[in-house]
Order: C-alpha cells, then sequence, then structure tokens
C-alpha cells in the first residue's frame, strides 16, 4: 500500500471518530445503546473537580451527561425537594419522551419507594465512557423494575443508587469508601473495568461489602477478594475460546497481538492469548503496545505482513479503541482480524465498516444466542430494543444480590450467601453460581462482524454458529 493511501485511511478514520465522540450514539439496536436523542460528549460534565457527593446519586442529582429533559430535570427537582407524587409523574413523563434511559427508571422507581428498602448501588463511568455506562445501567433497571413489580424482595423494595467514578481508580476508592461508611447500601454492582475493580476492590473487602462487577475481566481479580464477585467470564475464558478458533477453525498459527500496557484488562487478555494460542500448537510472532506514543498503525501492521503473521488480535480497551480501528483500516481486509470484548462497540462498526467485516469477537453473551430467552424478550419489551452483553451481565450481578438479599438481607448474609455451595439465581445468560474465587464459571460467545442494517451502520456483530 502507498504512503499515500495510507494517509487517506488514517485521515479517515481520525475524522469519523471525531465524529463520533461529538455526535454521540443515536441509535438503539444490536445491544450498543440508547437513542439518547441527545449529543454525549465523555467528560463533558464529570470532570475530576466533582465533588463525592455530586457523584452519587438516588435521584436528586442527573449524571447522565448531555441534555436533559424538563420532565426529568423537573422530576430530579421534586425528588431532591421530597416531593415523591410529583417526581413520579415527571419521571413517568420523562420516560415516554425518552423510554430507552434507564437512569429515569431507576429514578421512578426509587421515587416510589414510601417505606423501608433494600439499596444497592452501581459504580460506572458516566464521565469517560457514558455509553457503556448506560448499557450496565439498563440491566440494573430492568432487573430493578422486576423486582419490585413483583413485590420486591420479600415485600420490601429494592433502592438503586448510582455513583459515577469515571473510571478512575482513585474516584472508584473514594466512591467505595463512602459506600462502605453508608449502613443502608448492601451490595455494589460494578465498578466497571479491572484497573477500577482492584483498586475500589481494596476498600469492599476491608468493608466488607459486597461489590459484583458485571465487565471486569482481568484473571487478577481471581481470588482477589472474598467480597468482590463477577458475573462476566475471565480473560483467560476468551483467550482460550479465541485462540481455538484462530488454530483450530481457521487453521492459522501465526498471530501478532495490539495491546494496552497501561490497562490490566488489555494485559490480562494479551498475556491469556498469548499462552492459549500457543497451547494450540501456534504462536504470537510480536507485541504492540498502543499506549506508546510514537506507535503506528501502518508500521505495525507492515511489520506483522513481513514476519508472516496471518492474524491481528485487539486487545484494546476503551482508551485504545481508536488506535486498534486505525489497524482495522490499515489492514484493509489481508490479514484475519480477532478482538476482546471492549472492541464490541458500535464505533467499532461505525469505523471499522467494511474493513471490519469477518472480525471475530470473544464476548459474554448475544441477545441472538438464546433466541427464546425470557430477559431477551422482556428487555426488548422494556426498551424497544436490543440490549449488549454488558447490559444482561449488569442485570445478572442486580439479580445475585437480589437472591442473596432474599436469603439474608444484611452485609455479611450477601456474601455469606454468593458463596455457599448451594446458591443459584436464573440471569439473562444462564444460570449464576460463583467459584470460591468470585470467578462464575460461564461460557464466552464467539461474534463476527457482517452487512447487516438493524444497528443502522450498514453492519452488526452476529453470534458464531
Amino acid at each position: 500500500m502507498s504512503q499515500k493511501n495510507e494517509t487517506k485511511i488514517l485521515a479517515l478514520a481520525l475524522l469519523l471518530t471525531v465524529g463520533i465522540v461529538g455526535g454521540g450514539a443515536w441509535w438503539f439496536t444490536n445491544g450498543f445503546g440508547a437513542k439518547i436523542g441527545n449529543t454525549i460528549v465523555p467528560g463533558s460534565e464529570a470532570g475530576n473537580n466533582l465533588s463525592l457527593q455530586d457523584r452519587i446519586s438516588f435521584g436528586d442529582k442527573n449524571l447522565t451527561p448531555g441534555a436533559v429533559s424538563a420532565e426529568k430535570k423537573e422530576g430530579v427537582q421534586a425528588i431532591a425537594a421530597k416531593s415523591y407524587d410529583k417526581a413520579i409523574a415527571n419521571f413517568t413523563a420523562a420516560l415516554k419522551l425518552n423510554r430507552n434511559d434507564p437512569e429515569t427508571l431507576i429514578f421512578l422507581n426509587n421515587a416510589r419507594i414510601s417505606s423501608k428498602s433494600y439499596t444497592i448501588v452501581a459504580s460506572v463511568p458516566f464521565g469517560t465512557d457514558p455509553n457503556a455506562s448506560l448499557e450496565i445501567l439498563r440491566g440494573i433497571a430492568q432487573a430493578q423494575n422486576q423486582v419490585n413489580s413483583s413485590g420486591g424482595v420479600k415485600g420490601v423494595p429494592l433502592r438503586v443508587g448510582i455513583a459515577n467514578d469515571d473510571d478512575n481508580p482513585e474516584i472508584a476508592k473514594q466512591i467505595a469508601s463512602s459506600l462502605v461508611s453508608n449502613s443502608e447500601v448492601l451490595g455494589v454492582v460494578g465498578p466497571i473495568t479491572s484497573d477500577s475493580t482492584l483498586a475500589a476492590g481494596t476498600i469492599y473487602n476491608s468493608g466488607q461489602l459486597v461489590a459484583i462487577s458485571p465487565t471486569s475481566t482481568s484473571v487478577k481479580i481471581s481470588n482477589f477478594s472474598h467480597y468482590v464477585f463477577r458475573t462476566v467470564p475471565s480473560d483467560f475464558m476468551a483467550a482460550r475460546s479465541l485462540a481455538n478458533y484462530m488454530v483450530r477453525t481457521l487453521q492459522k498459527k501465526n498471530a501478532v497481538v495490539f495491546f494496552n500496557s497501561q490497562s490490566n484488562y488489555s494485559q490480562s487478555l494479551k498475556s491469556e492469548f498469548v499462552s492459549s494460542v500457543s497451547l494450540e500448537g501456534g504462536q504470537v510472532s510480536s507485541e504492540f503496545d498502543l499506549s506508546k506514543a510514537d506507535f503506528s498503525a501502518a508500521k505495525s501492521v507492515e511489520q506483522a505482513t513481513k514476519q508472516g503473521a496471518e492474524v491481528l488480535m485487539l486487545a484494546a480497551n476503551t482508551e485504545t479503541l481508536d488506535k486498534a480501528l486505525q489497524v482495522v483500516q490499515i489492514n484493509q481486509k489481508r490479514l484475519t482480524l480477532l478482538a476482546g470484548d471492549d472492541v464490541y462497540t458500535a464505533k467499532t462498526l461505525e469505523i471499522g465498516r467494511e474493513q471490519a467485516v469477518g472480525m471475530v469477537l470473544a464476548v459474554p453473551w448475544h441477545i441472538d444466542s438464546d433466541l427464546k430467552s425470557d430477559f431477551s424478550q422482556k428487555s426488548r419489551q422494556l426498551w424497544g430494543g436490543d440490549v449488549s452483553w454488558r447490559s444482561a451481565l449488569s442485570y445478572d450481578a442486580t439479580v445475585a444480590l437480589i437472591a442473596a438479599l432474599k436469603l439474608n438481607p444484611t452485609r455479611s448474609g450477601v456474601q455469606q450467601a454468593l458463596v455457599s455451595s448451594d446458591f443459584s439465581a436464573t440471569g439473562a445468560s444462564g444460570t449464576i453460581r460463583f467459584l470460591a474465587s468470585g470467578d462464575r464459571n460461564a461460557p464466552v460467545q464467539l461474534v463476527k462482524i457482517v452487512p447487516g442494517s438493524r444497528s443502522r451502520t450498514g453492519y452488526d456483530f452476529e453470534p458464531v454458529r
């Protein structure tokens, strides 16, 4: 490929990246996010200068970045003023305008609680990854709505708080300390990244407050704490599935890996993939660090080609996704593409487009992998579209906490219930049980990017059968 063409491709990728960040994800289909209707700019309203009080809300503060409808704004003000009937009316009206907003549904259900309740809190990175945060909250909101509309946890409604941790380990720790000191909080869903989970997990462990992450996959989380659990399979499972697919199904044995050395998740997935490929009889001939200032997609792909690589494995995290997508553009479908679950985003379809067709990703769940799923049908009815694996696994985390609260609604009781050998709950992705390590022994679903219309990008993720 000529240098001139490479420059054109990189310029196109950058232009598309800027366009997406500026415009936000506006559709709600195939599990990519909600039709927000407003521009979402990561970090636009949530900087590091926010006080801890401003980061946690049970309905008295709006945390979703971007413009807010007058109805939702009035609902937030009504809750702050303890005018709950008014808040119920306002949030109900706001949901009619935007049925896909999980924060509004959570606030509505909180406003309906007039007596004793059990409290859990979601720790999500609204300031840095608002769309992933909304995906997480969609699963939590569905579980809360489901249990409260059917009488609560043995007659007691579930109250849900939301905390914005900005995916900053230090802020996640501060939030953890605040939640630990609030005796009403009986469980946490989150944090959602491995770095924040490992940082905050030390606080949750010392404070003996259960935290269940729906999306943190680093192998370091296994056996990390008696109070830190996860509903998502570890990177060991994802890497093994990808390596098996590469060597046995694709009959390819030489790969290179792109990763972020500054991310626990990315490091974990990369290391597990290297080991798994070796066990399958293949090799990883080079590793390229996306976090380096002098990283060049063009030079990396050129080097990989010269080394006889047949596969490019993208173990990128959210922060390095744009660079990984430059690799996709430069590759021009010459080498086979594999990727981890952080690449499962609308941005990948928007920027990758035809160059990403055929890429295979390892994710914990896909809505089309079980067409008869009760969760899938109910989520479509509730949100008016398909939800992502992040929604399904956060639903599972919330369902697990609800099941534990039914057995013993205390902090120690929740922990004891989850580690019990006879604990089980039915979630979106099947039966929920936890190993002594805090892990969930669950399978991984491989998905492939194909031409399609559901995402309105012209491309979709579909399960590899």
